[in-house]
């Protein structure tokens, strides 16, 4: 297939595209900095510009870009979060559905932010969204590939869960704190945490593209996911350190706001229940033998 990916320097671009070569696919990256390379196609999302001529001929098409959600909330990052996708989506949907010849698939990157807060409630891709912010980003984010979906194209949203890698994410970034012995649970530690890992994320994207039978919501995380409590002991143990000093969340709320609430102590126990019916065979479904692989240990 010839696939288009748009993030390809992110988290999960960064691993996806090799992977897909490897594969013997073609790949066009969709970037702000233009035909810099044969596989560069240019696009600017807040001007609503696209280079559509670039687009023409591709087979399918990985949308996974967006502004970072870590950082403290402002108004303007907030704006930044929700634009950089809606407004993206939208342009690169209407734009495929333009081409004389659409691609078969576009894969739209969404998120289990789009369930919010909801405790020990068990939630498939047939839940009712929540109510926070993210909640709301996610389904206009997933909105946005309508002009996709009317044009006839198989539109499938990947709710991603926490994705795990060395490379950033929840685990890249606070590994260093859980090696020095400084990691602990965040607030009660009850909360429910939907986690994958980057390798099931690149499995599950190519199993997406292979799969018709897929279409709208897929929730891409491991089944019977952890607590928060649970994925730090884990942790803990695979780097052979303490887990002594928890994340109160008062302090956690002081020092980040917002997203203490939507990111850290909120609770999704997610299932992937499309994934799984689907026939998706997971490469690391348990937690512990995901870290190990993970960081080599």
């Amino acid at each position: 297939m010839d696939v288009l990916v748009s993030g390809a320097t992110g988290l999960i671009g960064s691993a996806l595209v090799p992977a897909l070569r490897d594969g013997g696919h073609q790949v066009r990256r969709l970037t702000r900095s233009g035909g810099s390379s044969e596989d560069a196609v240019g696009w600017d999302p807040s001007a609503g510009t696209i280079d559509a001529a670039g687009l023409e001929g591709v087979d399918a098409v990985v949308h996974l870009a967006g502004e970072g959600v870590m950082g403290r909330w402002t108004s303007a990052k907030k704006a930044r979060i929700r634009n950089s996708r809606v407004q993206g989506t939208r342009l690169l949907a209407e734009t495929i559905a333009g081409l004389p010849t659409p691609p078969g698939v576009m894969v739209s990157a969404s998120a289990t932010g789009y369930y919010g807060d909801r405790g020990n409630e068990l939630l498939t891709e047939e839940s009712d969204p929540g109510n926070n912010f993210l909640a709301g980003v996610c389904r206009e984010w997933e909105a946005a590939a309508d002009p996709a979906r009317a044009a006839g194209v198989r539109v499938v949203h990947p709710r991603f869960g926490v994705v795990l890698s060395p490379e950033g994410g929840a685990l890249g970034t606070t590994l260093p704190i859980f090696k020095l012995g400084g990691g602990g649970r965040i607030g009660s530690g009850r909360q429910y945490l939907p986690w994958i890992s980057i390798d099931d994320v690149v499995g599950s994207i190519l199993h997406i593209l292979d799969n018709e039978s897929l279409s709208g919501a897929v929730n891409v995380t491991v089944p019977d996911p952890p607590t928060n409590e649970e994925y730090t002991k884990t942790l803990g143990h695979v780097l052979g350190r303490p887990t002594i000093f928890p994340f109160p969340a008062p302090a956690a709320r002081l020092a980040l706001g917002q997203v203490a609430d939507e990111l850290l102590l909120a609770s999704q126990r997610v299932e992937p229940a499309r994934l799984r019916v689907s026939g998706y065979s997971y490469r690391y479904p348990e937690l512990e033998g995901a870290l190990r692989h993970l960081l080599g240990k």
